[in-house]
């Protein structure tokens, strides 16, 4: 790993200097303070319920009011940056806040406004990072093992060891038949998924395979990127994607089919911030993809699943990005299954806990967040919970064991509906 890309120390703080770290203050101050003030002068504080943090922890400084009103203060001399930091570590970036900010609602859609508090904390981590606080050790511990291993260690939360990069691709090494490397449509499988959820990337691979569709696996697929930008580090989530997009150039990719949320919104959000366009491919979502397949009969469910189950929405596709519909189709095509909706408007203020690395630094706070969601989903008297992200489904399941509800995927539904797990 290079010196460019390490993570900074603590012992930096010294090094920076008072100077130093007031200068880091204000850079940041000044990529926020508009908003800040928009939010400050404003006082609806419409956005604490709707946040999955406060509602367990019920701690005004862990509410987006605050991060904004920290701005406003920190640009005042009233607080600093060591002062208020830590707070913002009590963040799943789910966004539902910015879709519950008047400031969002009621503008029109002329102003393209939206108010962007996942911004401000990504940016606010970044900052204190920076300066070198070290405030969040198991966040740098985890970002450390990424660039080392060059995909998330999530096969030991515990101790945040590395992973073997060798073995990124081991998931579909007992498949039927043979995935290529390289291609003009590549298939991205998510840390989580690869090395965790195995099941999630077999069943979309059959499914690709049984609609017809050719893909190929990268050479060397390393991390999105985006969990070392939550987490504070944009560095190390540049290093991430430049090589993936030098893969991806060597492969002649043209399309990305992506299972994961996370994943799908580092590559049309934060990739576009770091590419010109044209070097970059399409990337598709694969539940969008799977009801275009519906939609146009290249696949089809042959096998009934006799389950009543409601649906989770990922928060960076429902609340980031406006994508609800496409798993809603899927789920009321699926012969067998009685589907309960739960409106992706309600579901703003609901979320697994997973993202924004919150179940890293704060593993007990986002299991009291996946208990919540399951105890909603049971008071549905439902059999199951069905899940379009890998991330969620781990915290998901624990909760579900924990009050006896099942946790499904939804891609790997698909492919049980088609027939293809038998």
């Amino acid at each position: 790993m290079s010196d460019e890309i390490r993570t900074t120390p603590p012992e930096m703080v010294a090094a920076n200097g008072h100077d130093g770290v007031r200068e880091i203050e204000q850079e940041f101050v000044r990529g926020h303070l508009l908003q800040a003030y928009g939010c400050f002068s404003s006082g609806h504080k419409f956005c604490r319920e709707v946040c999955p943090v406060y509602q367990v922890t019920r701690n005004e400084q862990h509410t987006p009011t605050a991060f904004h009103a920290n701005v406003v203060a920190i640009e005042k001399g009233a607080a600093h940056l060591e002062d208020v930091a830590e707070n913002y570590s009590y963040c799943t970036l789910c966004g539902g806040c910015e879709l519950r900010c008047p400031n969002t609602l009621f503008v029109g859609d002329f102003y393209r406004n939206r108010t962007r508090t996942v911004k401000l904390v990504q940016d606010m981590r970044a900052a204190a990072n920076k300066a070198g606080l070290g405030l969040w050790p198991r966040w740098q511990r985890w970002v450390e093992a990424t660039m080392v291993g060059k995909n998330e260690p999530v096969l030991d939360y515990e101790n945040i060891q590395p992973v073997d990069p060798n073995r990124v691709a081991d998931w579909a090494k007992d498949l039927p038949f043979e995935i290529p490397r390289g291609g003009e449509n590549i298939l991205f499988v998510d840390c989580e998924a690869a090395y965790y959820r195995t099941s999630l990337p077999k069943a979309v691979a059959k499914i690709l395979h049984a609609a017809g569709v050719p893909f190929g696996l990268m050479y060397e697929q390393w991390c999105c990127g985006g969990p070392s930008l939550e987490m504070g580090y944009p560095d190390h989530a540049r290093y991430l994607a430049e090589h993936n997009v030098a893969d991806w150039k060597k492969a002649g990719a043209k399309r990305v089919f992506v299972l994961d949320p996370h994943d799908y919104i580092s590559f049309v959000d934060m990739y576009p911030q770091l590419f010109p366009q044209e070097e970059l491919p399409e990337f598709v979502f694969m539940i969008d993809f799977v009801a275009e397949l519906l939609d146009q009969g290249k696949i089809q469910f042959v096998k009934p699943i006799e389950k009543t189950v409601t649906y989770h929405d990922p928060c960076r596709m429902n609340k980031r990005l406006g994508k609800w519909e496409a798993p809603r189709k899927i789920l009321r095509a699926i012969p067998g299954l009685t589907f309960i909706d739960v409106d992706h408007v309600t579901q703003w203020a609901y979320c697994s806990g997973a993202g924004g690395g919150f179940a890293v630094e704060h593993p007990d706070l986002a299991k009291k967040i996946a208990d919540l969601r399951i105890s909603r989903a049971k008071e549905l008297n439902v059999q199951a919970l069905v899940s379009a992200c890998p991330w969620s489904e781990r915290p998901l399941t624990s909760s579900g064991r924990e009050q006896q509800l099942e946790v499904l995927d939804l891609l790997e539904m698909v492919a049980e509906a088609m027939g293809l797990n038998d």
